[in-house]
């Protein structure tokens, strides 16, 4: 199976060069290979897209309804990730893309303190919008 390349659009590289895509559902489809399992984080259930998902309720410019099952969808993202072309979208691509991404990078090895500089560097400088996504970050747990 093909998997993202780490110069598309939205890719970020985790440590151990596990590929994931973020991306913002507002926005057009980006061209190439769609995924093959998505995570979206929404107030509301999302759209069907054909391929498998998961939905992670987690309403705009806040946290996740439910953080033990947000943590369990997460590591079935990172596990996914090594051999599929696997992605994580909000909205906008930012907020919650970002929070979910540096919770990722948490679970693949980088300290929590640098968790969100990580993601702004490898993903896009505004993820992680609000002190409250932040500090989700900062206390989240490998």
């Amino acid at each position: 199976m093909d998997l993202w390349l780490a110069a598309e659009n939205g890719v970020l590289t985790l440590p151990s060069g596990r590929l994931v895509r973020g991306r913002g559902l507002g926005r057009p489809m980006p061209s190439g290979h769609p995924p093959t399992f998505g995570a979206y984080l929404l107030g509301s259930p999302p759209p069907e897209f054909g391929w498998e998902s998961r939905w992670v309720r987690w309403p705009d410019f806040r946290l996740p309804a439910d953080p033990a099952y947000t943590r369990k969808v997460l590591l079935e993202v990172l596990d996914r990730a090594g051999g599929e072309r696997v992605e994580l979208a909000c909205h906008g691509g930012r907020g919650r893309t970002g929070t979910a991404l540096a919770c990722l990078a948490v679970l693949d090895g980088v300290p929590p303190l640098e968790a969100v500089a990580f993601v702004r560097a490898h993903y896009h400088p505004s993820a992680v919008e609000t002190p409250w996504q932040r500090r989700f970050v900062r206390l989240f747990k490998p």
